[in-house]
């Protein structure tokens, strides 16, 4: 087991880890921007070290910086969390080659997964259902014609690169591609530095539904059941549950199979998830693979009663996962809400000092935070004050119990989205499970035909 772990991250999912480390009687290293030194994932850290100025780039994207903090504290192996490294196959090359473990997946499945186009090619030759689609990037704007004449539209141009709804277009019409896609390129160029893009067929109105998966250095994969993640505003969750209404036991092994399926033929290891779109008439298709843990693991955790944290450090030091797929069951309905500093109906980031902060508490509610009273929600980074999750024995008890969560969650000094979710969990829709990726745009849609046209979007 690992002596001393480096936690290249920031906020709640830092001190997420740190959380892991004590139980498993980790030492732990925090490393922190020069605004970031009153965090508590610097506080309750064994160690830290400042590794650079607010800027991203300076800091928490700064490899040499990183790798630097871990060879002058004598940490062993680097857990990058989500988001910043988490899935740069060049900082887990550099960490193999300074004799650091990465934990997380293997360099090649990273950069493999990484490059959409390919994990398209992958996942085909592996006997997991794809959308029609480009075989490989788009070269020149007459093959992506051809190509939706051919598959029909409405199409998606995806960026090859990244995620997060960058450098993705919905096209409806074929006068509107040309353009989508030149739009497509210069996004994925400024924010993945590569313009590749490919095409799909767009689906309008499914169900996001993706798979936990944690595979060993030993070749055993499973999977620890899926989650709904349909109700995003442009491609960024809101609101996650475990398990989903929509899918049946025949159908949640069947996708789980797939899962573990599309796993194996990557030789994946660590933990990872794998991103299906759910259409009513039950048929699925591969979207992506994520090489790392999930903002919304907590949901799984809840159902399934397994710390996937602790379970990433473990298979990491190359223990063998201690469980079979039939060892594993679902226990329970989990749900969780992101708690983010923005108006709650236009968005917008609302950076300033948190004054007041009281997070709810009660049977079956978890908080994951790094927030207090008089914490500064900075500018530079991202916009979630926390996750709150609730776990009941039914979805209805869920439901009822993350409606009281918010009501009793307390947060001034920033605007929050906690009206937003309020609305949320109380309508007809949400409370019926009547869930797609279209649901945002649907109650949002409902909201201003309810209050007139002049209400906020």
């Amino acid at each position: 087991m690992f002596k001393k772990i480096l936690i290249a991250n920031r906020s709640e999912i830092a001190l997420r880890i740190i959380w892991a480390c004590k139980e498993l009687g980790i030492r732990t290293v925090a490393v922190h921007s020069d605004v970031d030194r009153d965090s508590l994932h610097v506080r309750f850290a064994d160690e830290d070290v400042c590794i650079g100025p607010a800027r991203n780039a300076d800091s928490y994207l700064n490899i040499s910086a990183i790798i630097a903090a871990a060879e002058i504290t004598g940490a062993d192996a680097i857990h990058p969390g989500y988001g910043f490294l988490a899935e740069n196959a060049h900082f887990a090359e550099v960490c193999a080659e300074c004799g650091i473990t990465f934990i997380g997946p293997r360099v090649e499945t990273i950069r493999n997964m990484g490059d959409k186009a390919v994990a398209r090619r992958t996942m085909k030759a592996a006997g997991v259902p794809i959308l029609p689609g480009s075989e490989g990037t788009i070269e020149t704007a007459e093959d992506a014609v051809d190509l939706a004449r051919k598959i029909g539209f409405p199409i998606i141009v995806k960026a090859a690169a990244g995620g997060g709804g960058r450098g993705m277009r919905v096209v409806t019409a074929e006068e509107d591609l040309v353009s989508s896609i030149e739009t497509a390129r210069a996004e994925a160029a400024a924010a993945f530095g590569v313009p590749d893009i490919y095409i799909e067929k767009y689906l309008t109105g499914p169900r996001h539904i993706e798979f936990q998966i944690m595979g060993d250095l030993h070749g055993n994969v499973v999977h620890l059941f899926e989650r709904e993640c349909s109700i995003q505003r442009r491609h960024q969750k809101i609101i996650e549950e475990a398990p989903s209404v929509a899918v049946d036991q025949d159908l949640r092994d069947e996708m789980g199979a797939a899962a573990v399926r599309a796993s194996k033929a990557v030789d994946y290891q660590n933990a990872g998830t794998v991103e299906f779109l759910l259409n009513e008439d039950g048929s699925y298709y591969f979207m992506e693979m994520n090489t790392r843990i999930q903002v919304e693991h907590p949901v799984t955790e809840n159902i399934s009663g397994i710390d996937l944290i602790k379970e990433q450090i473990r298979v990491a030091a190359g223990e063998p996962l201690g469980y079979r797929q039939e060892d594993l069951w679902i226990n329970g309905w989990s749900i969780e809400a992101r708690i983010t500093a923005e108006d709650p109906w236009t968005f917008a980031p609302s950076p300033g000092t948190i004054r007041t902060f009281h997070p709810p508490g009660g049977p079956g509610i978890r908080v994951d935070t790094a927030a207090y009273a008089g914490y500064k929600m900075l500018p530079f980074y991202d916009s979630m004050i926390g996750k709150l999750i609730a776990r009941g024995r039914t979805r209805a008890d869920a439901v009822s119990r993350l409606q009281r969560a918010i009501d009793f969650f307390v947060i001034e000094g920033v605007s929050t989205n906690l009206l937003l979710l309020a609305e949320i969990v109380t309508d007809e829709g949400f409370r019926a499970g009547r869930l797609s990726t279209s649901f945002m745009d649907d109650f949002l849609r409902r909201r201003r035909d309810r209050l007139g046209q002049s209400a906020p979007a």
